[in-house]
């Protein structure tokens, strides 16, 4: 589990191709102190397993799956990645509650800059809509962001110049490729709700929502 607070602008280092997918080799020069092999890592929002350490450096292996659903398979030597170790349960929960499990990819489709900070307006499919609302928080390439604007198929969200110094939003542009991950409380509730049979779906939405159900 991870908050979505970046720690760490990690840099590969190299890519091997092997049969289960693909092996990274990542420079963390901060995070490698805290980094121990089976620990979890955040990276662009995905999570991988450290398998190797090495002076400053981790590896880890991206399988197959994980190449075809996230933009992690783009990567190449000398890119910065956005690190996140595992949250414990004594750190305090600075951004929401992030899984490191990508959901879908989303394309820039537009960049604005106000003043020092930014505002980027991600096109994603519209099928993953009904998992967002307007101020309600998204992980965009493992960073927990806020949703300032939301359209059936765009999503805006604004950014200071800190997080624009501390991750790698900074370098991205109009068509490049993000991983998104939607909030994991909306997939429970629609979980929930599909299974939950009969009446309590109503008695449920009136309860929480004070809203009547309808199907």
């Amino acid at each position: 589990m991870f908050t979505g607070l970046i720690q760490e602008l990690g840099t590969i280092q190299s890519i091997t191709t092997n049969a289960e997918g693909k092996e990274f080799i990542i420079k963390a020069p901060k995070l490698i102190k805290e980094i121990e092999i089976d620990d979890s890592v955040a990276t662009n929002g995905v999570c991988l397993t450290a398998t190797t350490i090495q002076g400053d450096t981790f590896k880890v292996q991206a399988i197959h799956m994980t190449l075809e659903k996230t933009s992690i398979g783009h990567l190449r030597v000398g890119d910065k990645v956005n690190l996140e170790l595992s949250l414990r349960p004594q750190d305090r929960l600075g951004g929401h509650m992030v899984q490191g499990h990508v959901n879908t990819l989303g394309k820039i489709k537009h960049i604005k800059t106000i003043g020092e900070n930014w505002e980027i307006e991600v096109a994603f499919s519209p099928e993953y809509r009904k998992y967002m609302i307007s101020e309600g928080s998204i992980t965009l390439d493992g960073i927990s962001l806020t949703i300032a604007r939301l359209t059936d198929q765009t999503l805006t969200v604004a950014i200071i110049p800190h997080t624009l110094e501390k991750t790698t939003l900074s370098a991205k542009k109009i068509g490049d490729v993000l991983n998104i991950e939607v909030d994991m409380v909306a997939k429970y509730i629609e979980n929930f709700l599909r299974f939950d049979k009969g009446s309590r779906k109503e008695e449920w939405a009136q309860n929480f929502f004070n809203v009547k159900y309808e199907d």
